[in-house]
């Protein structure tokens, strides 16, 4: 069988940071606004009170303690609470384009491949700024890659499941190297109003070049000895945005028009999904949590890491073993586990096994289990 590696990693990050303090502050400021704007209402008992946030709630809640977005300035507005990107012509790159080629081209240079080698390029993110034409066609255009590419939408899972897809391609024949690329820009879609979720997420993107062993250069490969993925229908995280909208007369500034969830719920019920799948698909390879060296999970929430690991080891996860990037980058979907990745590998010596694994609204989970070269 051929086998498949993982030969280089790239990482964009937005230069605009919004801390707790600076987010809490923002969405003080509005709850203010919003119940003297409604005083009398609130005083008659016909409605509620809007709650402040806290830095201490939203760390103790997530563990996130700052976030990197492409637009600062229109989220800490009052008075619009969301991003404020310029409107790109048809004949400019778009901005997820512009994303994944910087990425993209750091991967690249990692893995010591050219563009014109790649021919399968994917684009998986949670959503795509537009139908059609693909992004992924774009990213092949700006980079000069060959062969084909596609976009595909699995929610914060998009990226395991676009590596499975990447790696069967070249097992099969049908590729010889593959693109992964997630260009999240989690902060479009996010209701920065919400009190339970306004400080969840951030923006970033990610690359990862996969190749036939035979053809790889690259003195740190991974191998991926396996991949998983399963789903299971749920409505506890959810986005109603699409473009039948318009011809439901639906409000498209709705808030189920934007991400949905229901905290509680999700941790009960994906927490122990994960751990199984991570664990049976482990044990599929002849191997168990023991074996493992590190775990670059999907950094959504600090607890739920904490609780996955928990499961899978035995034993509370060291910082080593799990490592962390939520705290600085908050959820950026299918990009936190490669963000972790890409961060905390280098340190691995040849023959340490981990794993990659996101999990998200579907619910969807994708489990990759890699070995050091």
């Amino acid at each position: 069988m051929t086998n498949v590696v993982i030969t280089g990693t790239g990482l964009f990050t937005p230069e605009n940071t919004i801390d707790n303090d600076a987010l809490v502050a923002s969405f003080n400021a509005w709850v203010d606004a919003e119940n003297a704007r409604h005083a009398e209402a609130i005083a008659a008992g016909e409605r509620e009170s809007l709650a402040h946030s806290s830095s201490d709630f939203i760390v103790k809640a997530s563990g996130i303690h700052s976030r990197h977005v492409l637009d600062a300035k229109g989220i800490l507005d009052p008075e619009r609470m969301r991003p404020r990107l310029r409107e790109r012509s048809n004949d400019e790159p778009s901005i997820q384009g512009e994303m994944g080629a910087t990425a993209a081209r750091q991967a690249l240079a990692h893995a010591g491949v050219d563009a014109a080698d790649i021919d399968l390029v994917i684009v998986g993110c949670s959503n795509l700024e537009r139908p059609y034409p693909a992004v992924a066609v774009e990213l092949q255009a700006l980079l000069g890659a060959g062969g084909y590419a596609f976009d595909m939408n699995v929610a914060c899972s998009s990226a395991t499941f676009a590596i499975e897809t990447a790696a069967n391609a070249i097992r099969a024949g049908n590729a010889t190297r593959a693109l992964v690329v997630s260009p999240e820009i989690c902060s479009a879609h996010l209701n920065f109003r919400d009190r339970d979720s306004h400080f969840i997420f951030g923006d970033a993107c990610t690359a990862i070049v996969l190749e036939r062993d035979d053809l790889a250069t690259s003195q740190a490969r991974f191998e991926i000895l396996g991949t998983r993925l399963v789903t299971r229908f749920s409505n506890a995280i959810r986005n109603n945005a699409g473009f039948l909208n318009r011809v439901t007369d639906s409000d498209p500034q709705a808030l189920d028009k934007l991400f949905v969830q229901e905290g509680r719920r999700v941790f009960k019920e994906v927490c122990p999904l994960v751990a199984a799948l991570i664990s049976d698909h482990l044990a599929s390879l002849d191997h168990s949590g023991d074996d493992l060296a590190r775990m670059w999970l999907h950094q959504a929430n600090r607890h739920m890491n904490d609780l996955i690991g928990r499961r899978v080891l035995g034993r509370d996860p060291s910082e080593q073993e799990a490592p962390v990037i939520l705290d600085r980058y908050a959820n950026t979907s299918s990009a936190g586990s490669i963000i972790a990745f890409h961060l905390h590998r280098d340190d691995l010596a040849a023959g340490d096994l981990g794993v990659i694994c996101s999990f998200g609204a579907g619910y969807s989970a994708g489990s990759v289990v890699v070995k050091r070269v």
